[in-house]
């Protein structure tokens, strides 16, 4: 007994499993290794030569080994009599007929489904035969993966490196020892009602019972309408901050539930690729590939050159830019052919679609001939963006024909209300606070510094309301000399070309940030090289097409482009000069603390900290450029201390891993974290608010869409706190902070008053300043505003549907329909606590994993 003791134990505990079913035994999935040894061995039916005729050629040899037998023959049959020959009372193997099946040994036969060469085979016929005196057996089998069903393969079966026999009824739930407890029943009735809606019944939902967010009555709303409609064909048209992805994934979960969806992707812009993949396996547990370089490349590595990269997963995300490349949007196209059914294209920032208005008629740009061309091959499409509307009529209409051709036609106006209810969802915050859900009100405050003889004046200013702080510890306003210094030598130099307007914007730019930021251009442009040493050695390292561009490779990229530009520019005495002044006092400066950087700190000691201590307030500081975030890190680290901990940062060219564990540390209360400083590479897909409400921007973007999308990362659905008060600098006696400061205004007047139009205004803004701030620049910003028919245009196609009483009703109706799915599938957490304990996980999934 010993001797077949020793031998089994050469087997894994999941090959004892199927062993114990080839031979006819009876073993419990829950006994660890020796007990199931022991079972099989002492069983009355164990015949230890017929068990010997399932071992491999690698176990085979591994229990010889045990036994202290010769391991060198190669035929599996050798061993396997050497072994049983070892073992007196099981010599019968000695004179094995020749007509052993193959089943006894354990190869393929016909009818049997087999793993080779990472796919799996259905067994054709097999052919048996001899080769240099050495059994051999020929197996030719057809292809059961989806990427290649039917495919033929031939090959011999004990050469192939990794074949093994899959046996189906091995990975089973395990044998019947009796019944279940009760609870267990239970668990499993409970089961089973919580997967019993059918696809036709629109008045339960199951999606927001298999994810893992807070359940918010608002968010259901898009998922009621889905179901409403033939086909999912909906443009979620909420405000930012509000959960459109949620809302996606709501839907997209439900329809899979359904089995109305199989194959799934996924279109946004580059910079939250990474968040809609975290965003659908965190909160709806499904497994998103990203299709890029990368992607691209593993797939044709394990499949072959010629594979279609889009027929091996039913999953993707891409970013836009990615779609657009021909090389990546001819196989999708391919794949789909005229349109696939069970399909869902969800398209994120969808105003990036619609066809450009720079003319009367709506001209379809490059990007909207790929969502035209691409959209109408799947079957149910979400299209998300909080600015649908462009104030352009046209443009809207062929936007909404690209989602639903049957309602909408391109040049036909939405003329009634009706048209657009079905397929719309739009949502404020104003109109969610005035129907009685709770978001977070949003303070602007500027942060204004007066230099005066001696000292700065530090004031905190919100609308018509003032606060003083104590002034600061500063005797010079260097920051100042250089912006007039700077402002005399543009206008000298008078830049009329675009190349020449670059140099002098990006010098403005980084003035405004930091001396830091100031020096690297202003040496770039004096010097005419740009000294890579000090840049990110990791720049460039990352995908854009997955993380974006990184702010380290812009801002070489911009250093270089000034040094290049430069030499083009013309010179004189008092240019000389000017050059010489703004060069000694931006390296005098370039690290030593300024007016803002002080009020920063005083502000972080006063109200992140109660008696000295640490408090439970974190602050979120933006920056636009990675010199100024190394100034600032610098800085804060002298005066706060050099507790690793205490201070992070988020910047472009940070891992998945790090990005997860940052953001991660950040959100949490418990995590000793207080301030984080980002670039803008945080500005997107990067969500901040589970426990900060305080966010300074240390300096302004020029582009308002940008400071709108900071202001984003706290100012969001599930932000614990009542209000976020998001902070800027304003120097007054720099005209440029003035510039700034009317800019930071119109963007809140505009968010409040236009609605999907302010994005229309905005990109004006961003126009009005792309050649940096001149002496005309504030009052064209101020003339600045949505004309009046682009107004009524939206008004009356878009912002009419919008009314307090119909959106209470809308989330009063999907909170009722929520608890009626709930009381009908009985699913309450209760439930899984009350049977989770029961289910024995481990023995479970052990014996179903295959």
């Amino acid at each position: 007994m010993q001797d077949i003791t020793t031998t089994l134990s050469a087997l894994t505990r999941e090959r004892l499993l199927e062993l114990a079913h080839l031979v006819g035994v009876q073993v419990p999935t829950s006994l660890n290794k020796d007990q199931q040894i022991e079972r099989i061995a002492n069983a009355r039916n164990f015949r230890f030569d017929a068990a010997v005729r399932h071992f491999t050629r690698d176990e085979l040899r591994k229990a010889c080994e045990l036994h202290g037998l010769d391991t060198s023959p190669r035929a599996r049959m050798a061993l396997a009599r050497q072994l049983t020959s070892s073992l007196d009372e099981f010599s019968s193997l000695d004179q094995e007929p020749s007509d052993v099946s193959l089943a006894a040994r354990n190869l393929p036969t016909p009818g049997a489904i087999v793993r080779c060469r990472q796919r799996q085979y259905l067994v054709d016929r097999v052919e048996a035969g001899e080769l240099d005196s050495k059994e051999m057996t020929l197996v030719h089998m057809v292809c059961l993966d989806d990427d290649a069903p039917g495919r033929p393969l031939s090959v011999i079966w004990e050469l192939e490196l990794g074949a093994q026999l899959i046996q189906p009824s091995a990975h089973g739930l395990g044998n019947v020892t009796g019944l279940d407890s009760p609870e267990m029943f239970a668990g499993y009735l409970n089961a089973l009602k919580w997967s019993c809606v059918t696809a036709t019944n629109a008045q339960l939902f199951q999606s927001p019972f298999r994810a893992g967010i807070r359940l918010l009555n608002h968010q259901l709303t898009p998922l009621l309408k889905a179901l409403s409609l033939p086909r999912a064909n909906l443009f979620i048209a909420d405000d930012v901050g509000l959960g459109k992805t949620i809302e996606a994934g709501l839907v997209l979960q439900e329809l899979r539930l359904r089995q109305r969806v199989d194959f799934s992707l996924i279109c946004c812009p580059a910079s939250v690729v990474l968040q809609w993949r975290d965003e659908m396996k965190k909160r709806f547990g499904l497994h998103f590939e990203i299709y890029d370089r990368d992607f691209i490349g593993r797939r044709r590595k394990e499949r072959g050159f010629r594979v279609n990269p889009w027929s091996t997963h039913t999953r993707f995300i891409i970013s836009h830019s990615m779609l657009s490349r021909p090389e990546h949007r001819d196989p999708l196209l391919h794949f789909l052919g005229n349109r696939v059914r069970k399909s869902i294209l969800i398209l994120d920032e969808a105003h990036a679609a619609a066809p450009a208005t720079a003319s009367k008629y709506a001209v379809d740009s490059r990007f909207t001939h790929v969502i035209r061309d691409v959209a109408p091959r799947f079957e149910n499409r979400l299209f998300l963006s909080a600015t649908p509307h462009n104030g352009h009529s046209n443009s809207f209409a062929a936007l909404l024909e690209i989602l639903d051709g049957q309602r909408f036609t391109r040049g036909v106006p939405i003329d009634s209300e009706k048209q657009l209810k079905p397929v719309m969802v739009r949502r404020l915050k104003s109109d969610l606070r005035d129907a009685g859900i709770s978001f977070p009100k949003r303070r602007v405050i500027r942060w204004e510094l007066t230099f005066s003889s001696t000292d700065w004046a530090f004031k905190e200013i919100e609308e018509t309301q003032t606060n003083a702080r104590p002034g600061l510890k500063l005797k010079h306003a260097d920051e100042l000399r250089m912006a007039e210094l700077l402002a005399e030598y543009t206008e000298l130099m008078n830049p009329t070309t675009q190349r020449a307007k670059f140099v002098f914007l990006n010098l403005q730019k980084r003035l405004l940030s930091s001396p830091e930021a100031f020096y690297r251009t202003l040496q770039a442009h004096l010097k005419r090289h740009v000294d890579e040493s000090e840049s990110s050695a990791s720049a460039g390292k990352l995908n854009p097409e997955v993380y974006g561009q990184s702010d380290e490779a812009d801002e070489l990229e911009d250093a270089k482009k000034v040094a290049e530009y430069s030499d083009e520019l013309s010179t004189s005495e008092r240019l000389e000069e000017i050059r010489r002044e703004l060069m000694d006092l931006a390296l005098h400066r370039r690290m030593a603390p300024d007016a803002k950087i002080q009020a920063l700190i005083q502000w972080i000691q006063a109200e992140l900290k109660t008696d000295g201590v640490w408090n439970q307030r974190k602050l979120l500081i933006f920056t636009e450029y990675a010199d100024t975030k190394r100034f600032i890190l610098e800085h804060l680290r002298n005066a706060l201390g050099h507790d690793k901990d205490l201070i992070l940062q988020f910047h472009g060219q940070m891992s998945d891993e790090a990005r997860e564990e940052v953001q991660s540390a950040f959100n949490s209360v418990e995590h000793p974290v207080r301030i984080m400083v980002a670039t803008d590479a945080a500005r997107e897909g990067v969500n901040l608010q589970g426990a900060c409400a305080d966010l300074v921007h240390y300096d302004l973007p020029w582009n308002p869409a940008k400071l709108e999308q900071r202001n984003g990362r706290i100012d969001r659905t599930l932000q614990p706190s009542p209000e976020v008060r998001c902070m800027y600098f304003s120097l007054p006696q720099r005209p440029e902070d003035r510039v700034l400061e009317v800019v930071v205004e119109k963007i809140e007047t505009i968010q409040k008053e236009l609605g999907s139009l302010s994005n229309v205004v905005m990109e004006r803004i961003d126009e009005s300043l792309k050649d940096g701030i001149g002496r005309g620049t504030l009052d064209m910003i101020q003339r600045i505003s949505a004309d009046s028919e682009a107004r009524e245009t939206t008004r009356r196609e878009l912002e009419s549907q919008r009314s307090t009483a119909k959106l209470q009703k809308e989330i009063d109706r999907a909170g009722r329909i929520l608890d009626q799915s709930r009381k009908t599938l009985n699913f309450q957490p209760e439930e899984l606590r009350r049977f989770g304990p029961t289910i024995p996980w481990t023995s479970f999934l052990s014996s179903t994993i295959a």
